[in-house]
């Protein structure tokens, strides 16, 4: 199990849409965390995935989960069933899919190596997945054994979790997270170092992790990039595997992907085969008869078979005058193949141009997004306009083609992308001879100019549309939540919306409300925010605390404020107090103020001490009593219950009295909970640390959050006077 930790963006207990109940955290990753919860509704179980709070105003990954959503169209028991993203009023972008209870087979690895029969039926259960996402054209790009768990330990029921990196092989689709590598070292096919990716990468992935829980080990590649570069080049080391399973590893983990397995078919195939005839661990080679010979001459219309038939030894003369055609027709054979390889090589470009796949249609898409760096994919003419659009973009995936496009199809793609350099967002779409490109600017002169240019339409043999459009400039709020994200050390921040679609305009202050830790961070917080907000006003609405307070701070429970107020005196001439503030010597006094229409439940009053100490005022070992009918008793209206008192009251009734001394100086904050059962199943000691009080509050959060109808609170602070 995973702790929870105060600065989590979920604890235990947290109702999330009013519907899913938070039980406990099941692993951080890189961009988002993953908690378990169960639906209020149905008491079924689900997994959440949140993307973490400094990402959530990024483009990139945020279309990311909208991506991994998509895959719910994926219907396979082996295969993660995804329901969709939700936001939460804060922003938070958080993805439900379902809740597998089992081992993953990360965990069986470190337990140790695993049966090759029980490989052999996980092997069975995760290409039948495969072949569920193949069909629909997605790539996983990252199987490894985190990645696959065994609902209820059955390797039957094994099933593919985390599609967070799987690519859309549709033409023109894009990797989620971009088009460069994806997926662990240790599982990943060869050719995906070169950024090549496509169903057969997955069966490697599946063949390398099998024999991976079959050793007990993950593969070791190398120390550097160079030794893992050179090693995924050799066939993986299969050396005391049983057969069959040492034939499918060797036939699913070829560093050659035109050699190996290359679908998930073949792979149930293969087993299905095995099945049947446990000696088939291959398909047999034809042998060829002894007595013949086959020769495939090519022809225009249909490839001849020869065949000479020997019944007895020939002699030397007949051998001489038989070997006479044979080597006249290898000779021919020879000719034509040392041209066609000269063809097919580019040896004749010069004389001929080079000869290129032909792509059908001719797809480019070149962009730059808000967040992310302008990148390309697609196809191009060749080499020079190839280069020159690669020098003008910072990430690309071209692939050089031939197709139905106009001979200036290439300068003319490059003349449309030259003046964009200065736009804050554009994109050009073109699928053979039509394009569409689009564009935002902040900038009225930059649109202005760029309509004026593009007014007669696009260059050369081009035809299609553009739109550059002028836009007030905003500041995304959920930019600013996810700076501010970062900072959060004592609780959650909170940004007040702005006046265009709750981001932020020229003219808009950006508030930020909450509590720190300390003046470090919020100088460090402002400073971040000033570089993102340009010249636009921020607020600082935010609290400095204490790292003490902080730590009970993460684990209080999500509780709506109420009616019931703290009133501060002066014990040493009973004068109120209303600021809180209180010098050395001093006696602070300390009485919570119920409503009238407050009559029942119970208090729990604590002051969090600046120097990380909890006092609890009510209920304690020595005022145990804390039900408000009986602190009532008959009194009606307005009440006023006394929980820090006088010392001259102290030294009468024996209840807690404080004085202020210089060695205790800072904030301090008055607790106050009202609820409809005693809270903590029992009594607190008078005080405790704030460290021991956090996790009390996190360990009976499952049972008081359901009681807990109100919480108030108020700063104490001593100082020198």
């Amino acid at each position: 199990m995973i702790t929870s930790q105060p600065s989590d963006l979920f604890q235990p207990g947290d109702l999330l849409n009013n519907t899913y109940r938070i039980e406990m955290l099941l692993g951080r990753g890189g961009t988002s965390n993953v908690y378990k919860a169960r639906s209020e509704i149905s008491g079924n179980l689900v997994a959440i995935k949140v993307l973490k709070q400094e990402f959530s105003g990024n483009e990139d990954f945020t279309v990311l989960m909208a991506r991994e959503e998509n895959i719910r169209e994926i219907r396979h028991d082996a295969v993660v069933r995804y329901s969709e993203n939700h936001r939460t009023p804060d922003g938070h972008i958080y993805l439900l899919m379902d809740y597998i209870d089992g081992p993953g087979l990360d965990k069986k690895l470190k337990q140790g190596p695993m049966e090759a029969a029980d490989l052999l039926i996980i092997c069975r259960r995760v290409a039948e997945g495969l072949k569920a996402a193949h069909a629909r054209n997605i790539v996983h790009r990252d199987l490894s054994p985190d990645n696959i768990i065994l609902r209820d330990g059955d390797p039957a029921k094994a099933v593919i979790i985390d599609f967070g990196i799987a690519k859309d092989t549709n033409p023109g689709a894009e990797t989620i997270v971009g088009n460069e590598f994806a997926g662990k070292y240790s599982y990943a096919a060869p050719e995906q170092l070169a950024g090549n990716t496509d169903a057969r990468a997955d069966i490697y992935s599946l063949g390398a992790l099998l024999l991976a829980n079959f050793r007990g080990a993950s593969p070791s590649l190398g120390a550097n990039p160079m030794e893992v570069v050179e090693n995924k080049q050799k066939p993986l080391d299969t050396d005391g595997l049983p057969a069959p399973f040492k034939q499918l590893i060797e036939r699913m983990c070829d560093p050659d992907p035109n050699s190996r397995l290359g679908s998930a078919a073949d792979v149930l195939a293969f087993l299905d085969r095995v099945e049947s005839d446990p000696e088939a661990a291959t398909p047999p080679l034809p042998e060829p008869p002894s007595d013949e010979a086959t020769i495939i001459v090519p022809n225009a219309a249909a490839p001849a078979k020869a065949t000479s038939t020997r019944k007895s030894e020939p002699t030397q003369a007949e051998t001489s005058r038989s070997k006479a055609p044979l080597l006249a027709l290898i000779a021919i054979l020879a000719l034509g193949m040392a041209g066609a390889g000269a063809f097919f090589s580019g040896l004749f470009d010069p004389l001929l141009g080079p000869r290129y796949p032909v792509a059908q249609p001719f797809t480019l898409i070149v962009e730059k997004t808000k967040t992310g760096p302008s990148r390309a994919i697609g196809n191009m003419p060749s080499e020079d306009s190839r280069d020159a659009l690669v020098a003008l973009v910072e990430q690309a995936d071209i692939t050089l083609s031939s197709g139905a496009i106009s001979e200036s199809w290439g300068e003319d793609i490059l003349a449309t992308l030259t003046p964009l350099s200065d736009l804050q967002r554009w994109r050009l779409a073109v699928s053979d001879n039509q394009a569409k490109l689009s564009g935002i600017t902040s900038d009225p002169d930059l649109a202005a100019a760029l309509n004026a240019k593009f007014e007669d339409g696009l260059p050369g043999g081009l035809d299609g549309t553009v739109e550059i459009t002028y836009r007030l400039p905003v500041l995304a709020i959920s930019q600013v939540r996810g700076l501010i994200g970062g900072f959060e050390d004592c609780g959650p921040l909170h940004v007040t919306p702005g006046s265009v679609g709750g981001g932020f305009g020229p003219e808009d202050t950006i508030t930020v409300t909450g509590r720190l830790a300390g003046s470090e961070t919020r100088v460090r917080m402002f400073d971040a925010l000033r570089r993102l907000a340009g010249s636009r006003k921020i607020s600082f609405e935010v609290e400095i605390l204490n790292p003490s307070l902080c730590v009970v701070e993460g684990a209080l429970p999500n509780a709506p404020t109420g009616e019931i107020d703290v009133a501060f005196s002066t014990g040493n001439d009973n004068v109120p107090n209303p600021s809180g503030r209180f010098f050395v010597g001093e006696n602070p006094v300390i009485d919570i103020e119920l409503p009238a229409t407050i009559s029942t439940g119970f208090l729990t009053v604590s002051i969090l001490d600046v120097s990380g100490n909890v006092f609890h005022l009510l209920p304690n070992l020595s005022r145990q009593k804390n039900s408000i009918a009986e602190l009532r008793g008959d009194t009606t209206g307005p009440f006023s219950v006394r929980v820090a008192y006088t010392l001259a009251e102290s030294a009468l009734n024996g209840g807690l009295a404080f004085r202020v001394d210089d060695s205790t100086l800072g904030k301090s904050r008055v607790l106050v909970l009202h609820s409809s059962e005693p809270l903590f199943a029992g009594l607190r000691p008078t005080s405790e640390s704030a460290v021991g009080f956090a996790e009390a509050l996190k360990e009976n959060s499952a049972r008081d959050a359901g009681l807990i109808l109100s919480m108030d609170s108020k700063i104490l602070e001593t100082a020198l006077p």
